[in-house]
């Protein structure tokens, strides 16, 4: 027998008249002018906010003066609120007749646990609507300038974590450099600051040349926003080097070979205004 396809979303049920309504909106990397017009005309609805820790107050400040906002942090390495319990309340304030936003930092699709918040809201019968934002891999490789993707050196991207979920099995790191280098793919790796040791190790293990060019983007389209062009088989040193930490990205390929002949052009980092031009 074949196994069923994951993950099982079920179909929603038609909410009761007295109930609220839920929508899982994508507030993306940070910056406020890169909302949609459909995030921003539901995050000024929201009588209701569940705030993920990485979401801007720039953004948080979006929402009508009279909505409350729950601060339910979410961060690697940190202390967090348990998802149960996040969902738990979401589906008590959906009851209790309230316009829900669950506010996640870039999209609930993509490494945002969206998947998890559905099924959850789903099964109790309610009805979820959810709205994509930018998603932090592509706008930090774009704030210098760069894209993921690019007919002559890369032909498609891999979103990947850069840790596995408490009790699954590790990310074959090896089978994945092994595939990037095979079809020319850009890695875009999140939450893998804290392992990027062994990250370098098993990429260089799976056949990634050590001169890979690497990005690492430390809170991408904020004002704040830093970043270090190196090569694969210096990722580690870098980070500590530059004191680089959460939340970032790090892009690993040769799309990011352009921002690196323009930082060593310039004696520096490649300012996020550079075009993407140059290519070793």
């Amino acid at each position: 027998m074949s196994r069923p396809p994951f993950p099982q979303i079920p179909p929603p049920t038609p909410l009761a008249p007295a109930c609220g309504s839920c929508t899982l909106v994508g507030a993306g990397p940070g910056d406020p002018e890169l909302l949609t017009l459909k995030a921003l005309k539901a995050i000024r609805a929201a009588t209701v906010l569940f705030v993920d820790d990485l979401v801007s107050e720039a953004i948080v400040a979006q929402a009508a003066p009279t909505a409350r906002i729950v601060h339910v942090g979410k961060r690697g390495g940190c202390k967090s609120t348990p998802q149960a319990f996040i969902e738990k309340l979401m589906r008590m304030a959906v009851h209790a007749g309230e316009n829900v936003v669950r506010l996640k930092g870039g999209d609930p699709f993509i490494f945002g646990r969206g998947g998890e918040e559905v099924e959850s809201l789903r099964a109790a019968g309610i009805a979820v609507h959810v709205i994509n934002g930018i998603t932090a891999g592509l706008a930090g490789l774009t704030a210098l300038g760069a894209p993921l993707t690019h007919r002559a050196h890369a032909h498609g991207v891999v979103f990947v974590t850069g840790h596995a979920k408490p009790g699954d099995a590790a990310i074959d790191w090896r089978q994945l450099a092994a595939t990037a280098r095979a079809a020319r793919l850009t890695l875009v790796i999140y939450m893998g600051v804290s392992g990027a040791a062994g990250i370098e190790q098993e990429l260089l293990a799976g056949g990634l040349p050590a001169d890979t060019p690497v990005a690492i983007i430390e809170n991408a389209s904020l004002p704040r926003q830093r970043h270090a062009v190196t090569t694969l088989h210096a990722l580690h040193a870098t980070i500590l080097r530059e004191g680089l930490g959460s939340p970032a990205v790090i892009v690993v390929g040769d799309v990011v070979r352009g921002v690196a002949a323009q930082a060593e052009a310039a004696g520096s980092h490649a300012s996020r205004e550079q075009p993407f031009s140059t290519w070793a």
